[in-house]
């Protein structure tokens, strides 16, 4: 740890928050280890207890007074088994904020006069709120209500909103703290974003191979992303840098602890584009005292709906969907579109019985109530099929001859049926046990055969995933009830046809759509304004922000990737960093000049994590057998490590962010002045933080001469 320097010594502010900070560690470890020993000592406790209860509770149903009397003692143990867990649950809880706050027990303060003429009042904010034993605020968590007043970054009169309502407050301190443990290194007065120290501090580190929460430097623009009202859809168009990825996930943090009694994270679903990027933020939400959401790329997605082994469709027109609707609403099942159920060898209802089900409800047109009737019909026929298993001659010699170990496998006891009927009970048991999962498969629609029922209303020889998930949400209506939040990173990465896709299957889910317009680097991509159409008509309402300051690129970088834009929209733009190295740019004619300045720079990277990202997967490979052991080639599975050189292709460098970049690759063969390659190169270029070299085999690209 840095030593205090003189001026520290002598400062009387540095020496009171110091003395605030020791005071406060000491309260956090006598907290830590009370909870730790009453964890212990109540989990010994709780077992002897129970187990004394246990034998108290006296088994009689003989009567109806006694099997009432039996029936409340035994809920009277499970009463008390619940105030256990209970108990036990805030406490590992408790203890969990606590050994997050050890880390680091807040990193701000702020000043506030609650009502004129009364005392101010200091909050300390941090990555997780703790009270004292008189239920009195030590460190808010930075989600909470009034820590919004931090966040605005307005001095002076600012309010904040609680229980729906606004409080106004004067703000009179905005203090920001670089804290270790128990150790304050510096604090720092502060009032407008541009003087944020913390930031400027924080931005100048080299890349880490995970991407770190930005709690205590999130920025005014970002913050209203981070806590906008909760709405049905909101669109998000940043420049390259200005934190999307790290917004979102302070976005689900903050959704997390707002409706922390009826959020889980498996109710929030997350799309990311590739699996480098999932790895890269995997620990972001954790570091926050937060459990990760369901995380998947679209062929992931498309892979657990069971589409998978087919063209993901991220070329299929979005016409092709609309004309699968109208076709859909005129059509009738053939037989041919049907299958029967089966599980494994046994077939449990014939391609008969499932054409019967259809035909039952004929008159009434395809889709979500069409489907449910199909299926309750299926369940039915499924459940007489069952009686009738159950009375076969075969299977109850099967039942009347199984061993012990096999009786508590399938009926959790062992049995001994007396008569017919009770023989037939177990009988029917193992029938439902045997074949529980051809309930599934009715559930799943698997009696009905969507590859062919697509191509034959579209006329095509086989049907993309994103076809085949449209053809089925058309049948069932929706995909997915449980899912209260879905965020989409990226998003300009996605087709008009998946977008389709997401907003029918999540119909019930509040979106946020996150992307940087100019970073749209395939083609057949959705642009925003469809986007929004999209989801204006699925949803209803969308709301759309902007963030125009890039806190990743220095500013020599920043001016390069922002110089391939229109002039009204650079002029918005904004970097914050501070004055850093001038990009490098050069071109040559002869392969072996190229080859050697290209080894030169790999060979002489500079600190941290330096990236050559090439424009396709083909130049990688060339690129790779030019450069050898030098770099390490990272796929699409790969994690980032934290330092080195690697070599990826620009569609897994989308995202990420490296110390150094080498565009190897810039002549104007492979980016020529059109709007796709524009892009590209700008979001090749705006994966740099702190250096840029751009290098050419051949006339370099006119976009940057």
């Amino acid at each position: 740890m840095p030593e205090q320097t003189n001026a520290q010594h002598d400062d009387p502010i540095f020496q009171q928050e110091q003395a605030h900070l020791s005071e406060l560690y000491a309260k956090l470890l006598e907290m830590r280890d009370a909870i730790a020993e009453d964890l212990e000592s109540n989990h010994a406790g709780a077992r002897q207890d129970l187990i004394a209860m246990s034998e108290e509770v006296r088994l009689d149903f003989g009567g109806a007074d006694e099997t009432i009397e039996t029936l409340a003692a035994i809920e009277t143990l499970n009463s008390v088994i619940d105030a256990y867990n209970q108990y036990h649950d805030f406490n590992v809880d408790k203890l969990r904020r606590l050994l997050l706050l050890l880390r680091q027990p807040y990193f701000a303060k702020v000043t506030l006069e609650m009502r004129p003429g009364r005392p101010p009042r200091d909050v300390y904010i941090g990555a997780a709120g703790m009270t004292d034993e008189r239920s009195r605020p030590l460190v808010v968590d930075w989600r909470s209500p009034v820590a919004e007043t931090y966040y605005n970054q307005q001095m002076g009169p600012t309010s904040y909103d609680v229980d729906g309502r606004t409080r106004t407050v004067n703000l009179t301190l905005r203090r920001q703290f670089d804290i270790v443990r128990d150790r304050l290194n510096m604090y720092f007065d502060t009032t407008v974003a541009i003087e944020d120290s913390l930031l400027l501090g924080a931005l100048k580190r080299h890349h880490t191979e995970k991407l770190q929460a930005i709690t205590a430097t999130i920025q005014r623009e970002q913050n209203e992303v981070v806590r906008h009202e909760d709405v049905p859809v909101l669109l998000v168009n940043g420049i390259a840098g200005s934190g999307k990825t790290s917004v979102l996930l302070q976005r689900i943090a903050y959704l997390l602890y707002r409706e922390r009694k009826t959020l889980s994270p498996d109710q929030v679903w997350l799309f990311t584009p590739n699996d480098v990027f999932e790895h890269y933020i995997d620990t972001v939400l954790p570091s926050m005292g937060e459990a990760n959401p369901k995380t998947f790329t679209w062929r992931a997605f498309v892979e657990a709906q069971g589409a998978g082994g087919r063209d993901l469709g991220l070329s299929t027109p979005p016409s092709s969907l609309v004309r699968l609707g109208e076709a859909v609403a005129q059509t009738e099942l053939e037989p041919d579109d049907l299958r029967e159920i089966r599980l494994g060898d046994d077939v449990l209802l014939k391609l008969g019985q499932v054409q019967g089900a259809v035909q039952k409800f004929a008159q009434f047109p395809i889709g979500p109530r069409f489907t449910a009737l199909v299926k309750d019909e299926l369940h039915d026929r499924l459940e007489r099929r069952f009686g009738q298993l159950s009375r076969s001659d075969e299977l109850q010699e099967e039942l009347l001859g199984m061993d012990v170990e096999r009786q508590v496998e399938i009926f959790g006891e062992t049995i001994s049926p007396e008569g017919e009927d009770e023989v037939a009970e177990y009988a029917r048991r193992l029938v439902e046990a045997r074949y529980a999962g051809a309930h599934d498969l009715i559930e799943q629609l698997a009696w009905l055969r969507f590859d062919r029922i697509g191509m034959r209303l579209l006329g095509q020889d086989a049907l993309s995933a994103t076809e085949w998930l449209y053809l089925r949400l058309l049948f069932t209506g929706t995909g997915e009830k449980s899912a209260r939040f879905v965020m989409v990173d990226e998003v300009q990465d996605y087709s008009e046809a998946q977008l389709m896709v997401l907003a029918r299957f999540f119909s019930r889910a509040h979106f946020l759509l996150l992307g940087d317009e100019h970073q749209a680097i395939f083609e057949g991509t959705a642009s925003f304004g469809r986007i929004a159409e999209i989801f204006r008509a699925s949803h209803g309402s969308v709301d759309e922000c902007r963030l125009l300051t890039s806190y990743r690129s220095s500013p020599e970088i920043t001016a390069l990737f922002c110089g391939l834009l229109e002039r009204d929209e650079r002029l918005r733009l904004t970097s914050v960093q501070r004055a850093g190295i001038e990009p490098t740019i050069r071109a040559f004619d002869e392969k072996d000049a190229y080859l050697a300045a290209l080894r030169e720079a790999v060979a002489d990277p500079g600190e941290g994590l330096t990236a050559v990202v090439a424009e396709s997967d083909a130049r990688v490979s060339w690129l790779a057998k030019q450069l050898g052991d030098s770099v390490t080639v990272l796929g699409k599975s790969s994690a980032l490590p934290r330092e080195g050189v690697v070599l990826l292709s620009l569609r897994v460098a989308k995202g990420l962010e490296f110390d150094h970049v080498i565009i190897p690759d810039a002549q104007a063969e492979v980016y020529p002045d059109t709007p796709l390659a524009r892009r590209r190169l700008y979001t090749a270029l705006s994966r740099a933080m702190h250096r840029v070299t751009v290098l050419a085999q051949g006339p370099l690209t006119p976009m940057l001469n």
